[in-house]
């Protein structure tokens, strides 16, 4: 990571602040692109002064406004939403929201940086997912949709862009980030969701963080084009 430069969307806060926090920690440089401050405040004073912070939305043009390194070695976009309900509840417009926030806003931001990706000597992007693209589980229309065609671009790019730029996902289950406080607003909620997973816990932040890093780091120089699950064995195991 040392002297290496990434951007990491939606990185002040959850998953996204745990990636830029490790990828300072490793030496590198890192422009987070995110709507508020969140966490940064919080960081290391050593290690924010290699940390530029512009606020942006992936959803509208603003995006096209951020000034970004002339090469990039990686990018985490870390931007996703969580908004569960029936079937009979889903309207169309979120629908369309989800599919705005996580893919278009993507491909918008992969558009945007391809030309720093391709200059650096080989570079790496890291999407997200969610478990509930490969397990099936009720509530979740809206954002299966979205997070399907994540999977789905993740697999396009890792073809159209390699050798030089891989291309992976990681698909959490429940991590416990502000996005999830109200599924895990009290001790018998947590309880409850933690029996779920075979290994009897949700999901911390440093989970997906520490797998992220480690995809866009040259240790992960021969994957592309995977979806890994980071899911306490949810959609492979059954106990």
């Amino acid at each position: 990571m040392h002297n290496k430069s990434f951007l990491v969307l939606g990185g002040s806060h959850g998953i996204g602040f745990g990636i830029t926090e490790r990828l300072l920690r490793g030496g590198g440089s890192v422009v987070v692109v995110s709507r508020t401050r969140g966490q940064l405040d919080s960081l290391d004073p050593a290690l924010a002064t290699r940390m530029t912070h512009c606020v942006a939305d992936v959803t509208t043009d603003s995006i096209d406004t951020i000034e970004l390194p002339e090469q990039i070695d990686g990018i985490a976009y870390c931007v996703g939403s969580i908004g569960l309900s029936p079937l009979r509840m889903t309207k169309a417009e979120a629908m369309r929201d989800d599919f705005e926030l996580n893919v278009v806003g993507a491909m918008r931001m992969m558009q945007r940086a391809l030309p720093a990706l391709k200059a650096a000597e080989s570079s790496s992007v890291v999407l997200f997912s969610t478990v509930a693209v490969s397990r099936g589980l009720a509530m979740h229309t809206s954002v299966s949709a979205a997070k399907g065609a994540i999977e789905g671009i993740t697999r396009c790019w890792a073809a159209e862009l390699a050798p030089k730029i891989r291309v992976n996902c990681i698909a959490p289950a429940l991590t416990d980030t502000p996005l999830s406080e109200r599924l895990l607003s009290s001790e018998s909620k947590r309880d409850a969701m933690a029996a779920v997973y075979p290994l009897g816990r949700i999901g911390h932040v440093s989970d997906s963080a520490s797998i992220a890093t480690f995809l866009l780091s040259g240790e992960s120089s021969w994957i592309t084009g995977q979806v890994i699950g980071v899911d306490g064995g949810l959609s492979r195991v059954q106990k």
